[in-house]
């Protein structure tokens, strides 16, 4: 099961044979990373004993085009607006001209960016006028600081010279007069019509402006239509709520509340909008639990693993189409009435049995939660359960939907296809969305799109769709341009911009405008003009208060109590043979991201691919057909095939394939193009995630799979801790424990150095990371990190100073899964020092372990000595001869390295320079608190503390004094400033009454 081209996989059966008698002879707990340590197989071993696996012999053809292509655009990406951007002077802290700007201080904006619609709340970090840095927004009353990888990379989009710069008329470069005297015409036309086959296809909308000035759209012309397309969608669960209240409605998970969580195939820690509010609602849950107030337990039924089942305190394997029985059988068990108890295996039957009982011991504090891909009947089913155990109004709370509705509803897509199909549609426009790639298969948007007489494509690509389009015309990101949107709990943010649009752009709100014919309008004024209608005469002091904050204080919608008008229940399906679901892309979504090399090289949890997606197989699959990680399997399913590279995945339902979104494209910018398989051409219609009935035939080629997961091992044990949750009292460590474990050390032949206060060290929590990879994208954001592409990832030279490592405990069936972020350890006793020759690695005052990148001859010694293998090394000049503007459109309180140097985590130590200076300025001590780090800042469960470890009272040495508290590699005597605590588990039986 080779992650790599170049030697021959490992054959299944031997491989599982190796597994067998391993976990057969193994004695006490054992973590592993993959099934190529679990067998030890030759290429695992490879790159254990290697010290220097990117030094062997490249197994692959190097495209030395494809590497210079990606080292351009990432260059590329950082600065094309350093000469030519302008900050806004209209968007709010810059009250006066942009010339009172100090450089090297940098300003903050309030702001957002959106994902299918919804507001991502952030603040902007810009220096001299560009956009440098997104973070959260920690005043937000939702997300309260919490980002996620999307909202990290967005930053990169706004850079990216794929973007549209002009318009284009039947593929030739256009000007924007030629583009408004067209438009002004049809308009004219379609005026005449009352709108008369004009269509409007969009995105989901939050927008109140977009939404207001389409409703003027709509009210000038009465017979043209609006309608939404969006791939990743929550349609079945507003029929489901259709169903049962009369009603589409938006849940809300409040689980902060919900000390038991029982999950029927819902991700809900998974990739996209809700991923970071619903990370620090369960994480403020599990904090409490951790300090003895009430309980905290997920119970987990799915068929691939998912980054909620990763954390699941009991994860039930089950095939897909035998969630529903699951479903019915806790329905039943807890006592709804017409609720059938299908038959079940004796692990559905024992798996049932702990979440009934776990709901009944917790009335009033538990939730079950119900997949959005799921059938509309079992969600359905969901919200009945729910009413049962007295969760609404508790843990589930309910509102109007926040997405705008289409007149059409769930179906709008579809409509409009059958209406462009017939000849009904004269003048198409589509905007911020890309149907030809993005529509199921038995949806014939391409062919239809053929009859309509004007296409009209507005987004930031020249992508699938602009290209059978007559007209497309680019729009301005969202960073430089003016608009408001709502977040996933209904909260407004008001969009201002960072800096003026560099490129020969348009904002989107003036695209609106312009297709009805007005030429003149300012994005910033409508705008205004929406809150001015809403705020009146007090509307200048609040629009300041707005854009100060980056939201609409108490704008959410409030919360409704709906009656159930439904109670019936619908006989749950039964299907056997090969399932095929569907998922989003962890990285790339459904495509929209596959310019961006931040996320393209970010690995996926789990399988740590990158640049590209994989067909996950079960280990029993795997095995009966002989498939190998990288061997090309043909998938077939309703007359349609697709070909993709297979990765055997622990923890996978044997009868259940996994595909995943936003590959295959042939349009997507220099980047994205021809990467992975397109699952969108097996995706069938009517919102559907799955196929049953699919076959899958290795086709003996094997692919290429650019993965992670085995590089950057550590050769040792233990890296993975657990206690018992029986054993966690007392919940906290007394005030005056030593801070850093210092009493606890093994004695040395070094001298031992005494620390002056402040003195650095963080603590992260394994028992709160969910391995979602925002603190990933953030480390990459903040220390310009370089991309190196597919083929040099591929070889272990991937240059992330920050990695999450992905471990896996007991059968390969149905494995336990942890997530444990891996930076440097900076430690007091550091092999990396003594090893360097040219004093390169030094340890600086403050405790921190820093290499000094002049002095740095590239030797790699210090990586060779390194046990935690956290160290980077330069292979090729990303940065050497850059334009001026290149360099100053990156970080500029980070150097950027060149060739032949060794790189590592530091700590953000431009961040504690940044507060010793002030805290020196303002003549007081730096506070507790008051440094945050990259991936600090950015997780979304606040697993990550920094601080100074020598003030017994700061918050990182109360983490350390915990009984959890432990290092990696204790044994090799290094003293980490980098400790963990250990995951919380249960063992024993369960408490009735809960743990508090």
């Amino acid at each position: 099961m080779s992650q790599m081209t170049g030697m021959a996989p490992t054959t299944t059966a031997e491989t599982a044979e190796k597994i067998r008698a391993r976990l057969c002879d193994k004695r006490g707990r054992a973590f592993w990373r993959s099934l190529d340590e679990l067998a030890e197989t030759a290429e695992f071993r490879r790159f254990l004993e290697s010290e220097f696996p990117a030094l062997a012999s490249p197994p692959i053809g190097i495209d030395r085009r494809s590497l210079l292509k990606c080292m351009s655009v990432a260059l590329a990406f950082a600065g094309l607006t350093a000469c030519t951007g302008e900050p806004d002077e209209e968007a709010l802290p810059y009250v006066n001209e942009p010339e009172s700007v100090v450089p090297g201080r940098p300003k903050w904006y309030a702001t957002a960016v959106t994902l299918n619609g919804f507001a991502l709340p952030a603040l902007g970090k810009t220096h001299v006028g560009r956009p440098t840095k997104l973070e959260g927004n920690p005043d937000h009353p939702a997300t309260h600081g919490a980002t996620d990888p999307f909202l990290q990379a967005s930053l990169l989009t706004l850079y990216d010279p794929d973007r549209s710069q002009s318009p284009r008329h039947f593929g030739h470069p256009a000007s924007w007069s030629a583009f408004e005297a067209e438009i002004v015409a049809r308009a004219s036309e379609t005026a005449r019509r009352e709108g008369e086959g004009f269509r409007l296809l969009t995105g989901a909308i939050t927008s109140p402006t977009l939404l207001r000035r389409i409703g003027s759209l709509l009210e000038q012309w009465p017979n043209a239509r609006w309608h939404v397309h969006e791939p990743v969608n929550g349609d079945l669960a507003y029929e489901a709520t259709s169903r049962v209240f009369g009603r589409p409605l938006d849940r809300h998970l409040m689980l902060e509340g919900a000390e038991i969580v029982v999950s029927l195939d819902d991700d809900f820690f998974g990739p996209g909008p809700r991923q970071a509010i619903h990370a620090r609602r369960w994480a403020a849950r599990r904090q409490a639990f951790q300090k003895g107030e009430g309980d905290c337990r997920l119970f987990v039924a799915e068929a691939t693993p998912s980054l909620t089942g990763a954390m699941a305190d009991e994860r039930l394997v089950t095939a897909t189409l035998r969630i529903e029985a699951v479903g019915h059988a806790v329905a039943a068990r807890l006592g709804l009435k017409s609720a059938s108890a299908p038959e079940l295996s004796a692990s559905e039957r024992h798996w049932v049995e702990r979440a009934v009982a776990a709901i009944r011991s917790h009335p009033g504090r538990a939730l079950v939660t119900v997949g959005p891909q799921c059938p509309s009947e079992l969600q359905a089913l969901g919200l009945l359960v729910n009413e049962h155990i007295g969760a609404f109004s508790a843990t589930l709370r309910f509102t109007e939907p926040i997405a705008a509705m289409p007149p059409d509803g769930t179906r709008s897509f579809e409509k409009l296809t059958q209406d462009m199909a017939a000849g009904r549609v004269a003048t198409l426009a589509v905007i911020e969305s890309n149907p030809v790639y993005t529509s199921p298969s038995d949806v014939d948007f391409r062919a239809a799109m053929e009859n309509v007489p004007l296409r009209i494509h507005a987004g930031l690509h020249y992508d699938e769709t602009a290209i059978l389009s007559h007209w497309h015309v680019p729009l301005a990101h969202e960073l430089e341009s003016w608009g408001d949107a709502r977040a996933v709990d209904g909260t407004a943010s008001v969009l201002q911009p960072l800096i003026r649009p560099f490129r020969d752009v348009r904002p989107l709100l003036a695209l609106v405008d312009n297709l009805t014919g007005v030429l003149t309008s300012s994005d910033r004024e409508t705008v205004r003009q929406t809150w001015r209608t809403d705020w009146g005469e007090n509307f200048e002091a609040r629009w300041r208060e707005t854009l100060l904050r980056g939201f609409v204080a108490e704008s959410a919608p409030p919360f409704v109590t709906p009656e159930v008008r439904d109670r019936g229940i619908a006989t749950p399906r039964h299907f056997e043979g090969l399932t095929v679901v569907f998922r989003p892309d962890p990285t790339i979504w459904d495509g929209r991201f596959g310019d961006n090399p931040w996320l393209q090289e970010t690995p996926k949890p789990f399988t740590k691919a990158t640049w590209g997606n994989v067909v996950l197989v079960s280990p029993a699959l795997a095995e009966a057909h002989g498939i190998g990680n990288g061997d090309e399997l043909r998938i077939e399913a309703n007359g349609r095939a697709i070909t993709g590279p297979a990765w055997v995945m622990p923890g996978q339902e044997t009868n259940t394939l996994t595909l995943t979104f936003g590959y295959g494209r042939s349009r997507t910018g220099s980047l994205g193009d021809g990467l992975g398989y397109d699952a969108y051409r097996l995706r069938p219609g009517d919102s559907s995630w799955l196929i049953a009935g699919a076959t899958v035939t290795p086709t003996g080629e094997h692919l290429n799979v650019a993965s992670t997961q085995l590089h950057q091992a550590m050769d040792g044990f233990d890296f993975i801790r657990t206690v018992d949750f029986a054993d966690l009292e007392p919940r906290t460590a007394p005030a005056d424990q030593s801070p850093a474990g210092q009493d606890a050390r093994a004695p040395t032949f070094y001298p031992v150095r005494q620390w002056d206060s402040p003195s650095w060290g963080m603590s992260i929590d394994v028992d709160l990371c969910i391995g979602c990879n925002a603190c990933v994208v953030a480390c990459v954001a903040e220390n310009n990190i370089a991309m190196v592409g597919k083929d040099q990832v591929a070889e272990g030279r991937e240059m992330h100073w920050l990695r999450v490592d992905h471990y896996y405990e007991g059968d390969p069936a149905a494995p336990k899964f942890y997530s444990q972020p891996v930076p440097c350890m900076h430690c007091e006793q550091a092999p990396c020092e003594m090893g360097c020759p040219v004093n390169a690695a030094v340890h600086s005052f403050d405790g921190l372990n820093l290499q000094v990148y002049n002095r740095c001859i590239g030797t790699r010694t210090c990586s060779s000595y390194c046990p935690y293998k956290v160290r980077r090394f330069n292979w090729f000049d990303l940065t050497g001869g850059d334009a001026e503007e290149l360099r100053a459109a990156r970080n500029p309180d980070v150097t950027v390295r060149g060739r032949g140097v060794m790189e590592k985590c530091t700590y953000c130590v431009q961040r504690i320079s940044e507060a010793r200076i002030a805290a020196k300025i303002e003549g007081r001590p730096i506070q507790d608190g008051e440094i945050r780090t990259a991936c600090q800042q950015a997780c979304p469960t606040q697993a990550i503390t920094f601080g100074d470890v020598t003030d017994a009272q700061s918050a990182v040495s109360r983490k350390k004094a915990s009984p959890r508290n432990y290092t990696l590699l204790e044994e090799a005597n290094t003293w980490p400033r980098t400790s963990y605590l250990a995951r919380i588990e249960r063992s024993g039986p369960d408490d009735e009454d809960g743990p508090g």
